[in-house]
């Protein structure tokens, strides 16, 4: 994420880290409301409430307009669903995570699985067998084409059952073969 767009969500969630402003917007939801008013209902003082109000309207989430000596104040429902729509997007939230280490969860699959380049076992779960297909697929070179014998040695050096790794990097689709032919597919 942006440190842009990370700062507005900081923003906005720090804001809306306090019961009194929630009330406030739920008050603001429903109806148009005087400071005056909102410190009786929320039995706050007037300044309390103004304060409140200057930190959502920071977020443009609340909007004044003057009526006679009176400013009436009353929840932005466009820019609340702006705000949604621009931040909590599942787009929005998954980038909240790429500055972290994707490759950590695979590192350790990996680890688990390999002693000195050779497999222990072939992984049970779909995605842990992923990462080590993805690890053997590495093993062949792009734009090569092996003889299936030649498949077989390289696999077996990493487990004795080349069958079933040879047939698995052809149903994840990492490598295809014709006529006793294999070649490395870029998958990503």
């Amino acid at each position: 994420m942006e440190q842009d767009a990370m700062q507005s969500l900081l923003r906005f969630f720090k804001v809306l880290a306090n019961e009194s402003r929630l009330k406030i917007l739920g008050i603001l939801a429903s109806r148009e409301c005087s400071v005056e008013e909102l410190a009786t209902l929320l039995q706050l003082k007037e300044p309390t409430v103004s304060h409140h109000l200057n930190k959502l309207k920071e977020l443009n989430l609340v909007k004044m307009h003057p009526e006679g000596n009176t400013h009436l104040y009353q929840l932005d429902g466009e820019a609340l669903q702006g705000i949604s729509k621009e931040i909590f997007s599942p787009k929005q939230m998954a980038s909240l995570a790429e500055n972290i280490e994707g490759e950590a969860w695979e590192r350790k699959v990996l680890q688990n699985f390999l002693v000195d380049g050779r497999l222990k076992e072939i992984p049970a779960s779909r995605k842990k067998r992923v990462v080590i297909l993805k690890w053997l697929a590495n093993q062949f070179e792009f734009g090569v084409k092996y003889p299936e014998i030649k498949v077989n040695t390289i696999l077996k050096h990493h487990h004795e059952d080349c069958a079933t790794l040879r047939r698995e990097l052809i149903g994840y689709q990492l490598m295809q073969r014709e006529s006793g032919t294999y070649w490395r597919v870029l998958n990503e």
